[in-house]
């Protein structure tokens, strides 16, 4: 325990230290940064809280870890924040490192669509940082409806559109993600049709069963599964019937595999190909904490009580990781 209070003390030198040796001289341009959450046993620490829960583990409080790392995945810096922190509010402490401890000077943050929002990038810019990140399924729609970008552009490898004001937007389609998703809502629409026959069979054998009662929970069940958009259920008297409504469904699948980048980087400091190789390197930071979670280095459970004694714990796995 007293170790791993004094690595919580020392954290910022040790890891400053890592940086200076690796680097030497020479400033670094690109950051990755992903968060990730671990889950407790007992509820007895000073940063568990229930937020949402990566882990799968319902009803266990939770920290939330974020991992700064450079473009090779490397990580240079953990930091652990409490259970039920967004992860846009652990940007901003990720800025302050690079600025005070890594050299500042031409930086790009790499980071996931949830990471990186509008707040996220105005804070980037105070700070004269560039960003690479992705938009959200709403924003492309917005985006489509505005005319800003078109659906044939998503029929190419890799498109890309400039606006005014430089931001710079990124378009790819990728056909075995689209096939995933396509394979994924049939196989939740065969799931519910299993449930509709299960319905039925209790209606014919309950004469006294109520069918709105059957309804309620086969539309529930959809609800839950996403699929209620584009299901119907013509009524016929005690029998429950479903089908699609093909032209809500089309509407549904027309963005699958579809993604969209956003960047401020300008077409010298990084052509179209380069902004997505480095989005795509965030899955460097998703191994680590892959790695680091469970598969070699088991971060969690937790049992430590202390906020310090946790952060030195994090910190440990980072360091055996690296």
């Amino acid at each position: 325990y007293e170790n791993l209070d004094w690595l919580c003390c020392n954290q910022s030198i040790i890891e400053g230290r890592l940086y200076r040796s690796l680097y030497r001289d020479k400033r670094h341009g690109l950051f990755l940064y992903d968060v990730t959450s671990s889950y407790f046993e007992g509820d007895r620490n000073d940063l568990a809280a229930f937020g949402y829960n990566r882990d799968g583990k319902r009803g266990k409080r939770q920290i939330i870890i974020g991992l700064l790392c450079d473009e090779e995945g490397r990580p240079l810096s953990i930091e652990v924040f409490n259970g039920n922190t967004q992860d846009p509010k652990t940007l901003a402490s990720q800025i302050r490192k690079v600025v005070d401890r890594f050299g500042g000077g031409d930086v790009t943050f790499v980071g996931d669509r949830g990471m990186i929002k509008s707040r996220q990038i105005e804070e980037l810019g105070v700070s004269g940082f560039h960003y690479i990140t992705a938009i959200t399924k709403p924003q492309i729609e917005s985006l489509l409806k505005g005319g800003l970008l078109q659906m044939n552009l998503f029929d190419q490898e890799l498109a890309e559109v400039e606006t005014d004001d430089g931001v710079r937007y990124i378009l790819r389609r990728n056909p075995e993600r689209a096939e995933e998703i396509q394979k994924s809502r049939e196989d939740k629409y065969l799931l519910v049709c299993r449930e509709v026959e299960r319905e039925n069979r209790y209606l014919c054998e309950h004469p006294r069963a109520k069918t709105e009662v059957a309804m309620s929970k086969i539309k529930r069940r959809c609800e839950q599964l996403k699929i209620s958009g584009w299901v119907i259920f013509p009524t016929q008297a005690r029998e429950i019937s479903i089908t699609k409504d093909m032209e809500k469904l089309g509407d549904a699948a027309r963005l699958d595999g579809c993604y969209v980048l956003k960047t401020d980087l300008s077409r010298e400091a990084a052509n179209k190909e380069v902004v997505h190789g480095r989005y795509k390197d965030l899955a460097l930071v998703e191994w680590a904490f892959r790695s680091s979670k469970s598969v070699q280095l088991e971060m969690r459970p937790i049992y430590v009580r202390l906020a310090t004694r946790t952060r030195g714990h994090a910190f440990v796995v980072m360091l055996a990781y690296r």
